[in-house]
This record gives structure tokens, sequence and C-alpha cells, in this order.
């Protein structure tokens, strides 16, 4: 796939701390219930830690209680883009910026969440920035 953001894996190795290069650029999974936004209720929009897109706002997280931070709807639908997981014996969706192709989670359906999409994005705090409101 082609993206805005394009850079060799050593760039990314050089901009990136180790743990989140295996999150963003190898889809790994930080540990649950340890992300710095796991349970932040401050005001403001989630970027991507790798390239700056604005992904996420603070006004569809939601405490899913899963470990992970929650949102029920990207800022946009044209942030992310969805690929299938059939990784570890599952069948998921994953969830990467469609800047730069960092992994940020997966998305789930059908939970019975009272949100207004009935969707639960789980994304790793680490891959993400909170950029709080003014």
């Amino acid at each position: 796939m082609s993206y805005e953001i394009e850079k060799s894996d050593a760039e990314w190795r050089a901009q990136l701390s180790p743990e989140e290069y295996r999150v963003l650029r190898q889809a790994g999974t930080e540990p649950a219930h340890v992300g710095e936004y796991t349970d932040t209720k401050t005001v403001g929009v989630y970027s991507c830690r790798a390239c700056g897109a604005e992904l996420f706002s603070s006004e569809t997280k939601f405490d899913s209680h899963c470990g992970w931070p929650s949102y029920y709807a990207p800022l946009a639908e044209d942030r992310v883009e969805y690929l299938a997981d059939e990784s570890h014996g599952m069948r998921r969706v994953e969830v990467r910026c469609a800047r730069c192709g960092g992994h940020l989670g997966h998305v789930f359906e059908g939970e019975g969440y009272g949100t207004p999409t009935d969707q639960r994005y789980c994304i790793n705090s680490i891959s993400l920035t909170l950029k709080p409101a003014p």
C-alpha cells in the first residue's frame, strides 16, 4: 500500500522508541491496563504518534473496561484504514493510520456497548499522542 508518509524501516526505527516501533510498525499490542490513555478523561484530539495525523476525539472515547482506550468512531472515515486480520486464530479488523500505515489496534462490532455506532475501536495508547483542548 502507498501512504502519504513513507519512510524506510531504518527511519522509523530512528524516530520511534523500540516499543512504539513494535506496535506501530510491526502490529504489536501493548499490555492491557498499562497505556497512558486507557483511563484519561482529558478533552482533546488523539493523533497518530508516528505521523501526527488527527485520528480520534475525546468526545467519542468511552469506558469499555477492556484495558485499552476505546472510541466509538474515528474523527472521519478517511483518517483510518481497515484490514482483515486473521492472526492468532481470530477474525478481527485491524485499524491503521491512513496517512502512514501505523498499526493502531482493532475495531469490534456488536458487543452491546451503548454507543451510537455499536463499535469499539480498541486502540493502543502507545500508537497515539493526546493534544489537549485549549
